[in-house]
């Protein structure tokens, strides 16, 4: 159990395994099993080539995300919300499942985007990805933008792609007022997500991992821990 007041975390797609929502780079991950679908994450490849957002849209269609619900992991931490001992929830995933189980959205920062919303890259239009899924349906490939005829893509981010500057900043403020910094899910190898941990790490605070594979930083942690996310989190996180 985490004996600490104030938690920041950060969350990779190891959190939304148990939901059915495969990762990146576990043993089942989306690029293990098909190395050429990292293509569909570049956004160079992604507007120079329609095959790309073909592709793309393929999946999107059929992603898990849409009908999948939150697991113990993801409603542990809503307890630690309750609990007022989450300074921050920091996540690389895209789902969307930390609110739908009931976490703040004020306490979510969602340093990689959302698969529920669709940009357009040319005029910055943003609308619900409920909107484009029956054009999918339909049989639009690369559906375009109705007002400017502009590429879109989903408001995730991509490879080549910055991160939004003010939702970084809220997860680097979640972490530095945190006591103990909790890495659950994620690889850290993807960064500035990762490097949330040397930030925590220079300050001195204790860092705690919860990841089946092994991760750069597990020589640094205070704990390392490879058991399943959904049964160890709430167990973990219980009351101070």
């Amino acid at each position: 159990m985490i004996d600490a007041e104030r938690i920041a975390v950060l969350t990779g797609a190891g959190i939304s395994t148990a939901s059915g929502i495969p990762d990146f780079r576990g043993p089942e991950g989306v690029w293990t099993k098909n190395p050429g679908a990292e293509a569909m994450f570049d956004i160079d490849e992604y507007v120079a080539h329609r095959d790309v957002r073909v592709a793309s849209w393929k999946h999107r269609l059929a992603v898990p995300a849409w009908l999948a619900e939150p697991n113990a992991g993801h409603h542990a931490l809503v307890e630690l919300e309750r609990q007022s001992r989450l300074t921050g929830l920091v996540t690389q995933n895209v789902d969307g499942l930390h609110q739908k189980a009931g976490s703040s959205p004020e306490l979510v920062h969602e340093l990689h985007g959302t698969v529920w919303y669709v940009d357009c890259l040319q005029c910055d239009r943003r609308i619900p990805m409920a909107d484009v899924l029956p054009r999918l349906e339909s049989g639009e490939e690369d559906p375009a933008c109705a007002v400017c005829g502009g590429i879109l893509k989903s408001a995730t981010i991509s490879f080549g792609q910055s991160l939004d500057r003010a939702v970084l900043d809220r997860a680097v403020a979640a972490t530095a007022t945190a006591e103990v910094f909790l890495a659950i899910g994620t690889s850290l190898q993807v960064y500035p997500a990762a490097g949330l941990c040397d930030l925590a790490l220079s300050d001195g605070k204790p860092l705690i991992i919860l990841n089946a594979q092994p991760t750069p930083y597990d020589d640094q942690a205070t704990t390392v821990l490879r058991t399943p996310i959904e049964t160890t989190l709430p167990g973990l996180l219980g009351p101070a």
